[in-house]
């Protein structure tokens, strides 16, 4: 008789470990299982180190826009500022610059783009996808202005060592994913600011009244995103072996999904930043495994967007009483 309450216990306890998984768990090891079923080389470990590199620069960028997205913000203009950034970076080098200097000037473009993102919405309360759209055509312009609509070229005895070296055994592009996902972790559970962060898009007017400078805070999250931006365009130029002036549109609206599907709500500044890691890694394996398979991008496209509508409908399945 006294096994009985043991045993009712356990399913209820299963029952809340399911209910408190994220929709984008069950996605990504459905996405795992179909693509290592149709593609014999989805598996193997070169493809899944592959994943993992590829993902890299979508983290560097979802990371920052888990923190806008949870202030009630969007930002549509990182993919055309990492753009602007590498090449930036690149025309650096190839101007014979060293590559500390040629890093530190595309973070500083990252920085005023974020700044000038961040003043656009706090300060002037410009709506954040106004404010952001108007930046996102500012870096594409000045991306394609600078280098004629041409890839800058000519940089590879810089880059080409970052993207295929490694760190203690870790490949640099990974320790670059790792790094950034500390950092970010840091910020937003171990420091004032992330505190603020999540504050300001839970209740601002609080925060105000409590004489906090939420201004200041909400500018520095958009700050976040633009150097991270520049930093990621190491990684890009890296990858690319140039600087192109296209090279990353439309990956903010990877950054975006991934976000979303990892369980950040646009609203009350409710975010999940590991979450955001599953989201990047659903992303990258559905794209990963669509290449496989021959799929042309443009229905990739559409099955990310497949993707958001599946992962936020299985969390509103377990959010049924």
């Amino acid at each position: 008789m006294s096994e009985m309450p043991t045993l009712a216990v356990q399913p209820r306890r299963l029952r809340a470990a399911l209910a408190a998984t994220p929709g984008v768990a069950y996605i990504l090891l459905l996405l795992v299982v179909a693509f290592g079923m149709t593609s014999k080389d989805f598996l193997s470990g070169a493809n899944l180190l592959n994943i993992g590199m590829q993902s890299a620069i979508l983290l560097m960028l979802a990371l920052p826009m888990t923190f806008v997205i949870m202030s009630e913000g969007l930002d549509i203009s990182l993919g055309a500022l990492l753009t602007l950034c590498s090449v930036v970076l690149a025309l650096m080098l190839v101007r014979g610059n060293g590559l500390p200097v040629a890093l530190a000037a595309a973070v500083a473009v990252g920085l005023a783009f974020g700044l000038a993102n961040g003043l656009l919405v706090s300060v002037v309360n410009v709506p954040p996808f106004v404010a952001t759209l108007g930046t996102m055509g500012m870096a594409q312009g000045l991306a394609l202005a600078v280098t004629d609509g041409q890839s800058v070229v000519g940089i590879s005895e810089y880059v080409q060592p970052i993207y295929e070296g490694g760190i203690f055994g870790v490949p640099i592009p990974l320790a670059f994913a790792l790094g950034s996902y500390a950092l970010s972790h840091w910020l937003l559970y171990h420091t004032r600011f992330g505190s603020y962060v999540f504050a300001i898009g839970g209740n601002r007017e609080a925060l105000v009244l409590a004489g906090v400078r939420a201004n200041l805070y909400h500018i520095g999250i958009y700050v976040f995103g633009g150097c991270m931006a520049g930093m990621a365009a190491l990684l890009l130029t890296a990858r690319t072996n140039s600087g192109h002036p296209t090279a990353a549109i439309g990956m903010e609206f990877d950054a975006i999904v991934a976000v979303a599907v990892g369980g950040t709500s646009f609203e009350r500044g409710d975010g999940w930043l590991f979450g955001t890691v599953l989201g990047v890694f659903a992303v990258g394996v559905m794209r990963n495994g669509l290449n496989l398979l021959g799929v042309p991008s443009s229905l990739q496209v559409v099955s990310i967007g497949l993707l958001v509508i599946v992962a936020l409908f299985v969390d509103g399945l377990k959010r049924r009483p």
